[in-house]
């Protein structure tokens, strides 16, 4: 007799219960849960305005809010924010580099602020600028850096430090396609290697490529977590759609499927339904019975645009 084993849950590198935060009457984070893995991408998305960048800058140590509990990287965050601080990085949705220095001196001075040897600094600065391909460009002002460049500039720097979790804030903002692509392969790349990566984005493709689990924050409160296919599936819209050459089939098809939407020009069928396994094999059954088989079966459900849309309409509710 065997006995099955299971994988104990990783530990948590961010853990928030209760997270709240107003200036003044304006509540911008309502008792918020948050729980991020270790080795995962966790990636808040939510309007602008909605208290993103907020959360970021608690979880950083740069601003003080209320919570039950706050931990980052096995601390707490309020009794030891210093050792929080040696164990994050942070990129925001602007910029650290200092245009006015190479990018070779950029690197050199974060070397420094992170108490660094010369010796140690300038290899640690040399392999990350390789590693970001910027070797080439070391020597030139970051001032003349295009904006993909600044970018892998900036998270190199934050990188000096060896942080376990890093926190992006926006951080393909401004990019063309190309650059976004190339910071998404870093990202990965980080990820590969046991880092935490926190990432709020306002571009939802990047969520739905990158993120582990995604969190919707909405009216102060968490409006729904889970993977990207799970909010997807919170929204209606999906369906199956079955087209056929075979007016016969199609005919035949249509009389069996009663409730689809019909296409009498195109012999299309849009059967309502999410696509799982378990509705396919039963429509595919229906098919059989009736004589009538689809030259074309595609799924669709709706993308993580329809889920931010639904879940940050002024008349929906947070839930968290």
């Amino acid at each position: 007799m065997t006995t099955k084993t299971t994988s104990p849950p990783s530990p948590l590198a961010i853990e928030a219960r209760g997270l709240r935060k107003a200036y003044g009457d304006k509540v911008v984070l309502d008792g918020i849960d948050i729980a991020v893995p270790q080795g995962t991408i966790f990636s808040l998305l939510g309007p602008n305005g909605a208290g993103k960048t907020t959360a970021v800058k608690i979880l950083s140590t740069l601003v003080t809010a209320e919570a039950r509990a706050l931990r980052v990287a096995g601390h707490d965050l309020r009794a030891d924010p210093r050792t929080v601080r040696a164990a994050i990085g942070v990129t925001g949705q602007f910029s650290a580099v200092d245009g006015l220095i190479t990018g070779e001196e950029n690197m050199l001075l974060m070397a420094d602020l992170n108490h660094l040897s010369r010796r140690e600094g300038r290899r640690v600065a040399a392999g990350l600028l390789e590693r970001f391909d910027l070797t080439e460009a070391a020597q030139k002002p970051a001032a003349t850096y295009s904006g993909g460049m600044k970018r892998r500039l900036d998270i190199a720097m934050t990188l000096v430090g060896d942080p376990r979790i890093i926190f992006l804030d926006e951080p393909t903002t401004g990019l063309d396609p190309r650059s976004r692509h190339s910071m998404w392969q870093i990202i990965r790349e980080l990820v590969a290697d046991g880092v935490t990566v926190f990432l709020t984005t306002q571009y939802l493709e990047e969520a739905d490529e990158l993120a582990d689990r995604i969190a919707v924050l909405n009216d102060g409160g968490i409006a729904a977590e889970g993977t990207a296919e799970e909010l997807k599936r919170l929204i209606p819209g999906g369906h199956v759609r079955l087209r056929f050459t075979d007016p016969a089939a199609y005919r035949s098809a249509a009389a069996a499927l009663h409730g689809s939407a019909r296409d009498d020009d195109s012999l299309v069928l849009q059967v309502p339904g999410g696509g799982s396994q378990r509705e396919l094999r039963t429509l595919l059954d229906r098919l059989d019975a009736a004589g009538a088989e689809a030259d074309e079966v595609t799924v669709h459900t709706p993308d993580l645009d329809d889920v931010f849309f639904a879940l940050t309409a002024p008349s929906h509710k947070a839930a968290g």
